[in-house]
């Protein structure tokens, strides 16, 4: 067994949608470290996205667009075929959330969330099929992963509704996905993140070493916590894992007790 093959991207080909910045930018700047050929990333902010890209180095290629519509969706898609012969690595990570009062929350901010968050991930996984099933034809499976979160698996205290019913629903697209195309070698996973440092998680950017104290491990996410875990995916390590969705949350939703239960059952001298 080579080891160094193992988790090898070399001369793979990746597409990291939400890719200037927060969790998308650590799964992009993992890739390259694995040595992947090229990494592509998108977002809706072009000179954003050129910063990142420059950042990251020559193998990492800005393509602006905004993938929150079908006609965004074609357009990246038709983007990147006439730049690509093959896609090997889909990481379907660009999302948005909406918080608001159950009283008062708009039908405008409920269909933004539910449709970036779910519809994206499997129109633009459509639109570059044909590209994914060239990535698989060389013998090493496609991959395309999912970026949930544990607020799908676990709710939160903040009223965003439609962001955890989002996210709770890729998680079982991931697996339906997962069941129609691992027949063609293209295997589906997705990521469920805990408390990362980003824009979208300004819990987790403001008040780190509080939330710290509410994680198993004891502390938030770091980027070498998220590009581990992708990479892990996107490699030979991970063929074998299909339709499962990876919690990297520090324990919070399997090894954490509710709050309020432990409240109401206090922490007894030596326990």
């Amino acid at each position: 067994m080579d080891f160094n093959k193992l988790f090898s991207l070399a001369g793979r080909v990746a597409l990291v949608t939400g890719g200037s910045r927060g969790i998308g930018r650590m799964i992009a700047e993992g890739f390259l470290a694995a040595g992947a050929e090229r990494v592509y990333i998108t977002a809706r902010k072009q000179a954003e996205v050129a910063a990142t890209a420059a950042e990251l180095g020559e193998r990492c290629v800005a393509l602006p667009g905004d993938i929150a519509t079908l006609a965004g969706i074609e357009a990246l898609a038709a983007e990147l075929a006439g730049r690509e012969t093959r896609l090997d690595i889909l990481v379907n990570n660009a999302g948005v959330a909406w918080g608001g009062s159950f009283d008062s929350f708009p039908e405008a901010g409920w269909d933004k969330v539910m449709d970036l968050n779910v519809k994206t991930p499997f129109f633009l996984t459509q639109k570059l099929h044909a590209l994914l099933r060239a990535g698989a034809a060389d013998g090493a499976p496609a991959k395309v992963i999912n970026i949930a979160s544990v607020d799908g698996m676990r709710i939160n205290p903040w009223e965003t509704y439609p962001y955890q019913a989002s996210k709770a629903a890729l998680i079982h697209l991931t697996r339906r996905m997962a069941a129609r195309l691992a027949g063609e070698g293209i295997i589906v996973s997705a990521i469920a993140p805990g408390m990362f440092a980003s824009k979208m998680n300004r819990a987790a950017e403001a008040g780190g070493d509080h939330m710290a104290g509410q994680i198993p491990a004891g502390r938030i996410g770091e980027d070498e916590d998220m590009a581990g875990a992708a990479i892990y995916l996107a490699s030979r390590a991970g063929d074998y894992v299909v339709g499962s969705t990876l919690a990297v949350d520090g324990g919070w939703v399997n090894a954490s007790l509710p709050s309020d239960f432990v409240d109401a059952l206090g922490n007894p001298a030596g326990h």
